[in-house]
């Protein structure tokens, strides 16, 4: 017989998502200090249910990871846009944003974290999901053929750690992944 769990009630579905959103806020809001009690606070739950749901810290960052990650990796078979370069664009831009969104959670992970977490997958999952896109740029000759993912990635997360708000990152973002397209004459 499997060992599945059985389904949650929708009440207890509901109390996840409303922790996973508060720790979202509070996480981007406060940093990586944001205390379980805050997080419980801002969900409007009682420890014991968060405790419940995630029985660590840890787990908490993990399932906050993980969602993210999903949600970037699913984007890369949707995007849109006019041409290959474009959707490219338009993805590397959905990274970004993960990135500076989900940094106060990924220095969290790494203070207890080895090489089998989530935090070490996810790289791999996105070029996963996203060389299909680049792929499909080189192809078109829109997109220099001399870069790999790994490298426009690191590219990516190099701009998102400079110091300042978003509005000063925005277009240096811009100037970097306009370099990237190949102008065809």
């Amino acid at each position: 017989m499997a060992d599945n769990p059985p389904p949650k009630r929708a009440d207890a579905t509901r109390n996840r998502q409303r922790i996973l959103a508060a720790a979202r806020a509070a996480f981007a809001a406060t940093g990586a200090e944001t205390s379980m009690a805050e997080i419980a606070r801002r969900s409007g739950v009682g420890s014991a249910t968060l405790y419940r749901n995630f029985a660590t810290r840890h787990e908490l960052l993990e399932a906050l990871l993980v969602d993210e990650v999903d949600e970037v990796c699913a984007a890369a078979a949707t995007v849109e846009g006019g041409s290959p370069a474009d959707r490219l664009t338009t993805w590397l831009q959905r990274f970004f944003h993960y990135v500076t969104t989900k940094r106060p959670v990924v220095i969290g992970l790494l203070e207890h974290t080895d090489r089998t977490d989530p935090v070490f997958q996810s790289r791999g999952r996105m070029l996963a999901a996203g060389q299909p896109l680049l792929s499909a740029a080189q192809d078109a000759h829109q997109i220099a053929s001399d870069l790999d993912l790994d490298q426009i990635l690191d590219l990516v997360v190099a701009i998102a750690k400079i110091p300042g708000t978003p509005e000063y990152r925005q277009p240096i973002l811009d100037a970097a992944l306009a370099g990237l397209h190949r102008h065809v004459t």
